[in-house]
């Protein structure tokens, strides 16, 4: 039993020294990036891409490709269904 003991424990230091190393690579690995990155992105900036100017139009448009006149009858179907269908 004491042999398990100290089994669990060891497992459980390296299982900690393990993330300890982990985490501590990575935090570095982030900051290294950061500091590269700094001075190559006042010497390279991103694009910026103009959006284009859509006017706006009167005329009513399609809805995810769905004319007016069957979002109207689906609706009229869906209101007739409701009506004949109540709960008293």
């Amino acid at each position: 039993m004491d042999n398990l003991n100290q089994l669990f424990i060891e497992a459980g230091t390296l299982m900690l020294v393990g993330m300890i190393f982990v985490y501590s690579f990575l935090g570095l690995l982030v900051l290294i990036i950061n500091k590269v990155l700094t001075p190559l992105a006042k010497v390279y900036p991103d694009p910026v891409i103009q959006a284009k100017h859509k006017p706006a139009t009167a005329k009513p448009t399609q809805v995810d490709g769905i004319s007016p006149p069957i979002v109207a009858a689906i609706s009229a179907a869906v209101n007739t269904y409701r009506q004949q269908h109540k709960k008293p």
